[in-house]
């Protein structure tokens, strides 16, 4: 038997990205719904990579491509509750890179959700990997765990 997923706290995570949550995000559960919580990782995620130049135009020679992702959800959010996507890198592979992101509000100091979220870097022709650019090995390696 696995030992379940325990929510982090907001010091575990070295970026913040705030996101608006919005009338349709809820469910007829009254709390938003698991699709919306993917996109919010996937801002979080693609808003660093662009801040930081580390995506399109800016990284001509390789493209991450998203290869898997998965949650935990701990404690539902509903609308209008701002949330903030915390994230931290937690391994730079070869030609891919894995974070951690954790859904908080100002309610809890506690994650409502952690989701993994892996990218790997692709040739933008042929599609097939290749190795980390050393932009991105730098750059990603300022939030990884411990950093």
């Amino acid at each position: 038997m696995t030992e379940r997923l325990q929510p982090d706290t907001r010091e575990s995570y070295s970026h913040f990205t705030p996101i608006s949550t919005r009338w349709m995000d809820n469910d007829v559960y009254g709390h938003v719904n698991n699709v919306v919580y993917y996109s919010w990782f996937d801002t979080a995620v693609n808003r660093l990579l662009i801040e930081q130049g580390l995506a399109g135009a800016a990284l001509p020679d390789a493209i991450g491509l998203v290869v898997g992702t998965q949650c935990q959800y701990f404690e539902s959010v509903s609308f209008p509750t701002p949330v903030e996507i915390g994230l931290r890198v937690v391994r730079l592979g070869g030609s891919s890179v894995s974070y951690e992101l954790g859904v908080f509000t100002s309610a809890s100091q506690l994650a409502h959700a952690r989701a993994s979220f892996t990218h790997v870097y692709v040739d933008p022709e042929t599609r097939r990997p290749v190795s980390l650019p050393e932009r991105v090995r730098e750059t990603l390696g300022n939030y990884a765990v411990g950093a």
